[in-house]
C-alpha cells in the first residue's frame, strides 16, 4: 500500500499525542515533528494515484487541486470537463461549514470514470483502504459521462459526499442509522439542504420534485421517508441545524469503542440503533417530540416486525440526557372552521386532517366563503413565533393565495400578525414555513384566506403554529 505524506501526517500525530510537554531539548524534536505534520497535511496532493480497492485497478491523474478538493480522472474521462473543480469544492465547504471537519486533511478527494464502475463508492480519512484521505469515487458506463455537470452528475457526487458525513461525522467512525435509512434516505435531505445552502434554486426545487413524490418498500411498503419524515424535520424543527445536531447527539450518547485504523486511533459507534432510538435521537434533534410523525410516516413496526414504540420508551431511559420540548403547539388548540368539509370534520377530507401531524391527508372543502376562517383555541394564551402551511396533493389552484394570520385574546377582536399575498406552491405537499415578529401571548390564532390559486374550492395538508 502507498504511504503517502498524509499517512505520515497521522503517524506523525499520533506521536505527538502521545509525547507530555516538558522544558526538555524533547521539545525541539516535538516542535520538529508539529513542522513536519504541517507539512504533510498542507502538501501537494500526489499527480498519480493508483487505485487498490474493489475491482479498481485504474491508474488515476491528478487534473486539479487547491485546499478544497482534490480531483482525479482515469484516462478514459475527457480533460473537458472541469465542472467538478468548483462545484465539489463548493459542497464540500459547505458541507465542513455545517457539520464540522473531517480529519486534518482541507481536501475531498474526487475520483472520475468513464465507460466503467457505474455508480459511487465514498471512504473517510479514518479508513485504510483509500489511504487515509475523504474520497468519493463515481464511475458510468456512458462513454459521454459527466460532460453536463447538471442532473444526475451532480445528484450522484453529492450523494457520495453525503457518505462521508454520515461516517465520519463528529469524528466518530461508523454509521449506526445506516441500517434504519438505508443507502439514501438521509442522503436525499442532506442534497436537499447542499442545494439550497449553495443558492442552486433550480437544481433544489428539481430535487424536491423527484423525492416528494417517492415511496420505498421499509420500514413497511409504500414509505415516504423525504415527504413524510425528512423534510417536515428539515421544514419545521431548524434545517440544516436540525440535521447537524442529529450527529452531534450521536457523537454525544450513542456507545462507542476506540479502533485502530493502522495509524491513529479514533472512536467508532460499537452497534447499529434501533428504530426506537432513531426517533429518539431526532425528536432530540428537532427539539421536538416525533413520535407522531414517525407513526404516521412509518407505522408501529420496524423492518423486522418489532414495535419500536416499546424501543422509544427504553430509549428514553437509556438515553436520558437527551431531551426535547416541543415548539410545535398546533395539537394543544381546539380546531375550528368557517366551512367544514361536507362529511364532517373527522372524514377522509376534514378539518381535523389539516393538523393531524400527517403531510399525506388534507382539508379539502368546496365552494369556500370570500373569506375562509381557520382558527386553533388555546386555553393558555401562547405566543407564536412561526407558522407553516403545506399543500395539498393535487390541483394547485386550490392552495391558499391570499390570507392574514391574526391573534385575539377574546375570539372577536383581533390583531394581524402576518399578511401574505400571491403566494404559490411550487410542488404538491410542499411545506412553507413564515417568520413572524411577535412578542404577544394569544388565546387564539386564525389564519383568514382570501383566495385562492384560482379555483372556487380549498385545499390545505397541514397548518402548524411554531413557538
Amino acid at each position: 500500500m502507498r504511504i503517502s505524506m498524509f499517512t505520515l501526517a497521522f503517524i506523525v500525530l499520533g506521536i505527538l499525542s502521545g509525547c507530555q510537554k516538558e522544558n526538555h531539548p524533547e521539545n525541539k524534536l516535538q516542535s520538529l515533528q508539529t513542522n513536519t505534520l504541517k507539512a504533510a497535511i498542507l502538501a501537494d496532493p500526489v499527480t498519480t494515484w493508483q487505485e487498490h480497492w474493489f475491482e479498481h485497478q485504474q491508474l488515476l491523474s491528478r487534473v486539479y487541486f487547491d485546499t478544497s478538493v482534490a480531483v482525479y480522472y482515469d484516462n478514459d474521462v475527457s480533460r473537458s470537463i472541469t465542472w467538478p473543480y468548483t462545484y465539489l469544492g463548493q459542497v464540500w465547504n459547505y458541507t465542513k461549514q455545517t457539520y464540522g471537519t473531517f480529519g486534518t486533511e482541507s481536501r475531498l478527494y474526487a475520483i472520475f470514470h468513464t465507460g466503467k464502475y457505474s455508480g459511487g463508492h465514498p471512504s473517510t480519512y479514518m479508513d485504510a483502504s483509500h489511504d487515509y484521505r475523504n474520497v468519493i469515487d463515481v464511475g458510468s458506463s456512458d462513454p459521454n459521462a459527466w460532460i453536463s455537470g447538471t442532473g444526475n452528475d451532480i445528484d450522484l457526487t453529492t450523494h457520495e459526499v453525503g457518505h462521508i458525513v454520515e461516517g465520519a461525522a463528529k469524528g466518530v467512525h461508523n454509521s449506526p442509522a445506516f441500517n434504519i435509512w438505508h443507502d439514501s434516505k438521509w442522503m436525499e435531505i442532506y442534497q436537499y439542504d447542499v442545494y439550497l445552502g449553495l443558492s442552486r434554486s433550480s437544481d433544489a426545487t428539481r430535487w424536491y420534485n423527484l423525492k416528494i413524490t417517492q415511496t420505498d418498500t421499509y420500514p413497511r411498503a409504500g414509505t415516504y421517508w423525504f415527504r413524510d419524515w425528512f423534510y417536515p424535520i428539515y421544514s419545521n424543527y431548524g434545517g440544516k441545524v436540525a440535521l447537524n445536531k442529529f450527529f452531534t447527539l450521536l457523537a454525544q450518547y450513542f456507545p462507542k469503542q476506540n479502533f485502530n485504523n493502522g495509524v491513529a486511533t479514533y472512536p467508532q459507534y460499537t452497534r447499529d440503533m434501533n428504530f426506537g432510538e432513531f426517533v429518539h435521537f431526532w425528536s432530540g434533534a428537532a427539539n421536538t417530540d416525533l413520535k407522531q410523525l414517525a407513526l404516521n410516516a412509518f407505522g408501529n413496526k420496524d423492518e423486522q416486525g418489532n414495535d419500536w414504540t416499546v424501543q422509544l420508551l427504553q430509549a428514553k431511559t437509556t438515553f436520558s440526557g437527551i431531551t426535547y420540548t416541543s415548539n410545535d403547539i398546533t395539537n394543544q388548540g381546539t380546531l375550528t372552521v368557517s366551512k367544514e368539509n361536507n362529511a364532517g370534520a373527522s372524514s377522509t377530507e376534514g378539518s381535523s386532517k389539516m393538523i393531524d401531524n400527517n403531510y399525506s391527508t388534507k382539508f379539502f372543502v368546496n365552494s369556500v366563503p370570500a373569506t375562509l376562517s381557520l382558527q386553533l383555541f388555546f386555553s393558555t394564551a401562547q405566543t407564536v413565533k412561526s407558522y407553516t402551511l403545506t399543500s395539498g396533493n393535487d390541483a394547485a389552484d386550490r392552495d391558499p393565495k391570499n390570507w392574514e394570520l391574526r391573534g385575539s385574546n377574546d375570539g372577536s377582536t383581533w390583531t394581524a400578525l402576518n399578511t401574505q399575498s400571491n403566494q404559490t406552491f411550487s410542488a404538491r405537499n410542499q411545506t412553507r414555513q413564515y417568520t413572524i415578529s411577535n412578542t404577544t401571548a394569544y388565546k387564539y390564532y386564525g389564519l383568514f384566506v382570501t383566495a385562492t390559486n384560482g379555483s372556487a374550492d380549498f385545499q390545505l395538508s397541514e397548518w402548524r403554529l411554531l413557538k
